[in-house]
């Protein structure tokens, strides 16, 4: 008698089939974790930039940031964060830095633009239904229009 080394047509079609829908249940489950990573990036530059703005006021309201009158206290823009602004209190003018870098949206659309830009800028005298920016930053935002995965949208963050 005949030994056949190998498969039968059918015992590939079954395994193919069996791998197709193991694939199908996977792919979902991947497709969620990349966005929880993504979103886990959102909170955190989020939390690091809101950090830094209140620390800059902190500073501000020390003395060791001058300001005029007329002006909130928060910074100009996301860049003055990373260049770093006079310190009045130190005699030999030593900057005071609040990041090393500005953050990049992780939801952005535009892969090419520039870090601070992918940000929403809300100036101190705007209300937070509706948010604009003006002469200072007192908090950012996603633009991103999508919604997260626990049903809120990015920028409400």
């Amino acid at each position: 008698m005949k030994q056949n080394a190998g498969f039968t047509l059918i015992e590939l079609l079954v395994t193919l089939v069996i791998i197709g829908i193991l694939a199908a249940a996977v792919f979902p489950l991947s497709e969620t974790s990349v966005r929880r990573a993504q979103e886990k990036e959102l909170r955190q530059a989020l939390w690091e930039i809101r950090g830094a703005l209140d620390a800059y006021k902190r500073a501000v309201d020390e003395g060791r940031i001058l300001r005029s009158a007329d002006q909130s206290g928060y910074p100009p823009s996301l860049g003055v964060l990373v260049e770093g602004v006079t310190d009045a209190k130190d005699p030999k003018g030593r900057k005071i830095y609040f990041l090393r870098r500005v953050p990049r949206d992780p939801m952005a659309d535009d892969p090419a633009a520039a870090p601070e830009q992918t940000w929403g800028k809300r100036s101190y005298d705007s209300p937070p239904e509706s948010p604009r920016a003006g002469r200072d930053i007192f908090d950012v935002y996603s633009l991103s229009r999508r919604t997260g995965l626990n049903g809120i949208p990015y920028r409400e963050w």
